[in-house]
């Protein structure tokens, strides 16, 4: 039996404390089923951590949040040991939650953003040799301030590509604004959060998401979008192999939003552009022309026609 119904219950809860954003929820949503992390690229004060607290009290999930800051350590978000009796001892580091909210991730060093890496792509860490698994499921929700760039060190590719949206809440419209102010005239929203899922019925749904049938020309689509990254003058850097596998599981959670167990063309369309654009390193002549990722891949997304399935589905 599918839970196709649950999306509309979850959306439902979180739009309890953020008014006026579904297309962003959905997103986020749509990368827990599909396991993957998410970089919300905003301005201070939008509901970035009222967000990820909403989901974590709507899914049962156990939060942790770490304010980076420059004397931010490794250690911090991944933990130590210490001796106990002669033996040593592992102390918890933020990871050990199943959703961490790394609030403003590029004001940290290159070292301290580097401890997240193993984690997020493995679900897993190792401190003095040793390896803790982390509990499932485990969610990253990163933020960063694209205003504010003094004193912060952007995240090397590397770190990007473990991200598998990049997303923007933004500012409300108006009805949102008054509807906000309204709801935190008396009281906290977030009290107002229940849980309509465990973390075990989440992760069964995480793997029914799994079993999402894709098509051979469905693969062969995205394989065709990501070699358009590499071949396009204006981009020095495409893609990688992970982000087709990246966009392979957006595909299948988005067609489990839309009610399919099958993907077609137009779920990795809706999908691409937040899965690709923040890997690409764009060229010199494309930063003089001001030329934006995001155009650049609705460029692509264009000129690469969708496939016409003429198999049995």
């Amino acid at each position: 039996m599918k839970n196709y119904d649950v999306t509309e219950k979850l959306i439902h809860e979180v739009k309890k404390v953020i008014v006026g954003k579904d297309e962003v929820l959905s997103k986020v949503w749509m990368t827990i089923l599909a396991r993957g992390h998410v970089l919300l690229d905003d301005v201070p004060g939008v509901g970035k951590t009222t967000m990820a607290m909403g989901f974590s009290r709507a899914l049962g999930l156990d939060v942790k949040r770490i304010q980076f800051t420059p004397d931010t350590m490794p250690s911090d978000i991944t933990g130590f040991s210490v001796f106990e009796n002669g033996l040593l001892k592992y102390q918890e580091g933020a990871v050990m939650t199943n959703l961490l909210l790394a609030d403003e991730i590029n004001r940290t060093s290159a070292k301290t953003q580097s401890a997240l890496l193993e984690s997020m792509e493995e679900g897993h860490v190792t401190v003095d040799g040793t390896t803790y698994a982390l509990p499932a499921p485990f969610i990253v929700l990163a933020t960063q301030n694209p205003v504010g760039s003094a004193g912060t060190q952007n995240l090397p590719s590397s770190q990007l590509d473990r991200f598998m949206m990049k997303l923007s809440i933004g500012y409300p419209d108006h009805s949102s604004q008054v509807e906000l102010m309204k709801a935190r005239h008396v009281g906290n929203p977030l009290d107002q959060v229940e849980s309509i899922l465990t973390k075990e019925e989440l992760l069964s749904i995480i793997d029914e998401v799994e079993q999402t049938y894709i098509a051979d020309g469905i693969y062969d689509y995205i394989a065709l979008l990501c070699e358009a990254t590499r071949t396009n003058d204006l981009i020095r850097l495409g893609v990688s192999p992970r982000a087709s596998l990246a966009l392979c599981r957006a595909a299948k959670a988005k067609a489990f939003l839309e009610k399919r167990d099958y993907v077609i063309p137009e779920d990795v369309a809706a999908c691409a552009s937040d899965v690709f654009s923040h890997r690409l390193v764009l060229s010199s002549k494309a930063k003089l022309h001001d030329y934006t990722a995001e155009a650049l891949m609705e460029e692509i997304l264009s000129t690469i026609p969708k496939p016409i399935l003429t198999e049995q589905i």
